[in-house]
């Protein structure tokens, strides 16, 4: 069958069907529709261009691609309709393999996208139809059809040592090989002559081979590929309990969530202490990644994580720190931004919300730091190696094949995967077993998987929201979701006489931030345990707490009584502290006793602040307040800051910040998908140039040419004001504002203004044309 019997075939096909059928084609294949078809015939070229038709085959199951090859192979793209398969041939060929009314299906989905067309007695397909297919041969059809993975494992082991290695090599990289070996009349006793005649390698022309996905599937030790059934694989056994109920897998992504956030919270506390260096591939180095593992106590990976979630979210950014920190060297460095400050005062919902849409969104693998690129070299957190665009849509897809699963039941890493290659056979070489389980651990860390399962969480973000949705409503479902999911914050703890204190939950933000202040975090996790240090009551004191009121603290929100060793530590750390005031000079030292003056003026602390006394209660230093302080303490005495007023001033340390020098990148689609009015809108276009291209024009008294006028001047007004007072129709041809041309056929209403006003055939609707954008006008039989 020629390309232009193809191209006709189709055409006639489209045209027959309805408005309706039309529109549905153009939502299943939008690229089709634009710019607007000039006609079926035009549509018909476009679904039938090989680019068109892989873009339509992106998505077909493994199913739908059995059936394309055996309509293939049984003459669908032959030019005798006596020899084209029907869909009795088609279902009776893949009987055993699939039901009736699955195949039944899939042969109406591949005419629903004009992927194939024709009665159901005569199927036909294009010449470029194998472009829909996710493969160059008919793996699904060919030799290796019934065999199990076990047994394509023994023929691959029973092979010699070069075969092998050949299938190996294809497995790794693209399935497809180059060899003058793969032609029909190659010699037999070659290795790739031996693999294609025992189906381990199927040919694709006289040059080149394909591995079967089977085969590949076994050689990388992933899910073997059951081609004796056509069935999707399940994700778990029919009827298969849970083995935690859905409320426990919904407390644990929780507890995941909290323990996410403390751990992103110190993180950004280490890196406003010590902001890390920057490379000059503008990455943060291994080096630095491990420092603040060991600082914050978490492990190399989930930094890695962290980063490259606070990173997306520009809670750090690369910047010059201010205030600059100690021994800075005066270069860029990662450090918290303002961003930071605003998600360490959210909610825990809202923090939450954030990291999850980051996650979502991110066009990065942050599993992949450490390992090696293209020349050796160890991938860097926030390197530019790490980018994937197509990181959240596999993303999106493996938690839409999680939700298939029954609620609360265990899916595996495998089952997961092989379901994944059943629905997308196209990107079986872009989900691995590494991708998919890295994904998954990385899903658990956020919360939305726990115990094996979709958490309730996670569910609601499969959930497409309508195209014309508010989105703050569809932020509203997932706050919700996470707020019932979040354990309640707790108002209290319990004090223990070993000086710690245990507190059962999430605290309150109030009480959190007391906590923290007076008591150092020992273990996190659901159950938190802080512990109470001279160093810790001495930096609430320097916070402007008094010991009145930490005791109160603790009497207050302590569901134990509090020991009495704790109120010796806090009373005897408050009477120390204080005694020395320092104020601005550069620095003043006040001390009411004067013998604990004298004392610091004799320390080894006086020499370097260049300590000077005014009087027996009071000297200065030329150095700054921080300094003086730390001198003080480090030489074993407790001073307080005090402004000009006298009262105590908190000093604690608030870390460097940078500026945030881009904008947060938001992940857009690179083209956004038309809504079905606009659809059927560019139908109504398609039947108007189909319209007008089947009228018949008027012809001159010669009877050789027909009535027309060209442009908008005055023969094309003077045919208009003819078809006005015969009541005829007109063939019109116009540009409109965008510069797209189409034609029309059209019954003249109202003539002026310079406009017509007309009714076009086929529509109740008047429309309006320009006459200076007219290009033609023609009068047309009654």
């Amino acid at each position: 069958m020629s390309s232009d019997d193809q191209h006709t075939g189709l055409a006639d096909e489209l045209a027959a069907r309805s408005d309706d059928a039309l529109t549905e084609l153009l939502i299943e294949r939008p690229d089709l529709a634009s710019p607007t078809p000039q006609g079926t015939r035009v549509l018909a070229q476009r679904a039938l261009s090989a680019a068109s038709l892989a873009l339509a085959g992106e998505d077909l199951d493994v199913l739908a691609v059995a059936v394309l090859e055996q309509a293939i192979a049984m003459g669908a793209r032959s030019s005798s309709k006596t020899k084209r398969p029907s869909i009795t041939k088609i279902v009776k060929a893949l009987s055993g393999r699939a039901a009736a009314d699955e195949v039944r299906s899939r042969i109406e989905l591949l005419r629903r996208r004009a992927i194939l067309w024709g009665d159901k007695t005569s199927l036909c397909a294009g010449e470029h139809v194998d472009s829909a297919m996710p493969w160059r041969s008919s793996h699904l059809t060919g030799p290796l059809v019934g065999r199990s993975g076990e047994e394509i494992a023994t023929m691959i082991a029973d092979l010699d040592e070069r075969p092998r290695e050949l299938l190996e090599t294809l497995a790794r990289g693209p399935a497809l090989g180059r060899s003058r070996d793969a032609a029909p009349d190659a010699d037999p006793s070659t290795p790739v002559a031996q693999l294609i005649s025992s189906g381990l390698l199927a040919r694709v022309d006289n040059q080149t081979v394909e591995l079967p996905p089977m085969v590949g599937a076994v050689i990388r030790g992933e899910p073997a590929w059951h081609t004796d059934d056509l069935t999707p694989p399940p994700l778990h056994e029919p009827g298969l309990k849970p083995r935690f109920p859905a409320k426990a897998v919904d407390a644990a992504a929780g507890g995941e969530a909290l323990e996410l956030i403390r751990h992103l919270t110190a993180l950004i506390n280490a890196l406003g202490a010590t902001p890390a260096a920057v490379l000059r591939s503008g990455a943060l180095g291994v080096r630095e990644l491990r420092r603040l593992a060991k600082v914050t106590g978490i492990d190399t990976q989930r930094v890695a994580f962290l980063v490259e979630l606070a990173g997306y979210l520009r809670i750090v950014d690369a910047g010059f720190p201010e205030p600059p920190p100690p021994n800075d060297s005066g270069e860029q460095a990662f450090a918290p931004t303002s961003t930071a400050d605003t998600w360490l005062h959210q909610p825990r919902e809202r923090q939450w919300l954030a990291l999850a849409d980051a996650w979502l969104h991110m066009p990065r693998r942050a599993w992949q730091v450490g390992e090696p690129d293209r020349d050796g070299n160890a991938m860097a957190t926030l390197s530019a190696d790490l980018h994937d665009a197509y990181a959240p849509i596999q993303r999106q897809l493996i938690l839409s094949t999680l939700a298939h699963a029954d609620p609360a039941v265990a899916v595996s890493p495998d089952a997961v995967l092989a379901n994944l290659h059943w629905h997308r056979p196209r990107q079986i070489r872009r989900f691995s077993q590494r991708l998919v389980a890295e994904t998954l651990r990385e899903a658990r860390e956020i919360g939305f998987v726990a115990h094996d399962a979709l958490t309730t969480v996670g569910r609601v973000y499969t959930i497409e929201p309508p195209a014309d949705a508010d989105p703050a409503d569809a932020d509203a479902a997932v706050l919700a979701a996470m707020r019932a999911v979040l354990p309640e914050p707790v108002d209290h703890f319990l004090t223990q006489a070993d000086l710690t204190l245990t507190v059962p939950g999430p605290m309150t933000p109030e009480l959190a931030e007391q906590v923290e202040l007076v008591a150092d975090l020992e273990s996190g996790g659901a159950a938190s345990v802080y512990r109470i240090t001279p160093e810790s009551v001495r930096r609430a004191l320097d916070a402007g707490r008094s010991s009145n009121e930490l005791l109160s603290m603790f009497t207050t929100h302590s569901r134990t009584p509090v020991p009495q060793s704790l109120s010796y530590l806090i009373e005897d750390v408050a009477r120390k502290h204080g005694q020395l005031r320092v104020g601005v000079a550069s620095a003043f030292i006040r001390c009411e006793d004067p013998t604990v003056l004298a004392a610091v003026l004799r320390s080894p602390a006086a020499e370097p602040l260049a300590l000077r006394a005014l009087a027996p209660t009071v000297a200065i230093s030329p150095s700054e307040v921080r300094e003086v302080i730390d001198q003080l303490r480090a030489a074993g005495f407790a001073p307080a800051g005090e402004d000009s007023s006298g009262a105590v001033v908190d000093l604690r340390e608030r870390g460097s910040r940078v500026t945030v020098s881009r904008a947060r990148r938001q992940s857009q689609p690179r083209r956004s998908a038309p809504s079905e009015e606009q659809l059927r809108s560019v139908v109504g276009r398609i039947r108007s140039t189909d319209r007008a291209a089947a009228a018949t024009p008027v012809r001159s008294t010669s009877a050789s040419t027909p009535v027309r006028a060209t442009g908008s001047g005055e023969s094309a007004t003077a045919l208009i004001q003819l078809a006005l007072r015969a009541k005829r129709r007109l063939r019109v041809g116009y540009v409109d504002a965008q510069g797209s041309a189409s034609r029309h056929v059209v019954t003249p209403k109202v003539l002026g203004a310079g406009q017509l006003v007309a009714v076009e055939e086929g529509t109740d609707t008047e429309q309006r044309f320009s006459l200076h954008r007219l290009t033609s006008v023609e009068l047309l039989d009654a």
